[in-house]
């Protein structure tokens, strides 16, 4: 891999690709909507595009080529389909950041539990998808166009929640902060179980599906998996703090209608290993208290 594409960049794992392909001595070019600044200077080239514009992606990707893009901000199988013939030709590998919530809502989805081949995926932007129903839709169907239409290899890595000290979501902080202080929050189903990755990890293992020749869909990240009465159990064990859970409360942002955890033995066969879900926890419950 000498050259990369990488839709996003600018946030979170994303811009910790960028530095992983840079460290690698990899030619980047970044295509935002040239709204948030990064700390790449001159060692990336850029691209200004709108996801929601196809005009916009065609001019941006003219006389372009590369090895490989990491699609890291598509959210709508109009948006999939758009990219995919924008690039037709100008690159050799799709890696795709998708989601376990592509499952139904459970605990220990394999891989096969989705097939995208047999999915029959309905065009539509990204502001045509509402809440967590309509996040699954839009993976679902955007897996579904880069797999039954791409004529080069295509990777979806269907990401747990990724966990890390530069979280901007603030999900896992919220939970620290409100034992921590004693506020109020609100779980409206402790029982339901996630699974997690660490963002450094997650970044590695999208720069390795870069260079490795799997191809199809793939689940990454801690092996095991934790409801939200165990994580607050944790927080608390850890802190010396007694959280306050009150129907009155903030309510959790892992508030979700439903277990999401994923099975990682694919990615183990492969010979990835990742972090103990409890070392992973322990050390960023320590960092946000």
């Amino acid at each position: 891999m000498k050259s990369a594409l990488i839709l996003g960049g600018t946030q979170f794992v994303g811009k910790r690709l960028v530095q992983l392909l840079i460290d690698e001595g990899v030619d980047v070019t970044i295509a935002t909507r040239g709204k948030t600044p990064d700390s790449f200077g001159d060692r990336v080239s850029r691209l200004i595009i709108d996801r929601e514009d196809s005009y916009s992606i065609n001019q941006a990707f003219i006389d372009k080529k590369w090895d490989i893009v990491y699609d890291q901000t598509c959210y709508s199988s109009q948006e999939a389909l758009d990219t995919l013939n924008a690039l037709e030709g100008k690159v050799r590998k799709y890696v795709f950041t998708s989601s376990q919530a592509v499952y139904d809502f459970g605990v220990n989805h394999k891989e096969e539990d989705f097939n995208p081949l047999e999915y029959q995926p309905i065009l539509k932007g990204r502001r045509d998808y509402s809440g967590y129903v309509g996040y699954q839709e839009a993976k679902r169907a955007a897996e579904a166009i880069l797999f039954q239409h791409a004529k080069v290899p295509v990777v979806a890595v269907r990401f747990p929640i990724i966990i890390g000290k530069d979280d901007y979501t603030n999900r896992l902080y919220f939970h620290v902060e409100h034992v921590n202080e004693g506020k109020a929050m609100f779980i409206e189903n402790p029982d339901y179980r996630y699974s997690f990755i660490d963002s450094e990890e997650a970044a590695e293992f999208l720069l390795s599906m870069g260079k490795t020749e799997y191809e199809g869909p793939i689940n990454p990240g801690s092996e095991e998996d934790i409801s939200l009465r165990e994580l607050v159990t944790f927080i608390e064990d850890i802190t010396g703090k007694k959280a306050s859970l009150q129907v009155d409360g903030t309510p959790s942002p892992y508030n979700l209608p439903g277990s999401w955890s994923v099975n990682t033995d694919r990615a183990g066969s492969l010979g990835y290993k990742f972090a103990r879900l409890n070392e992973l926890l322990k050390r960023l419950i320590l960092h946000y208290s």
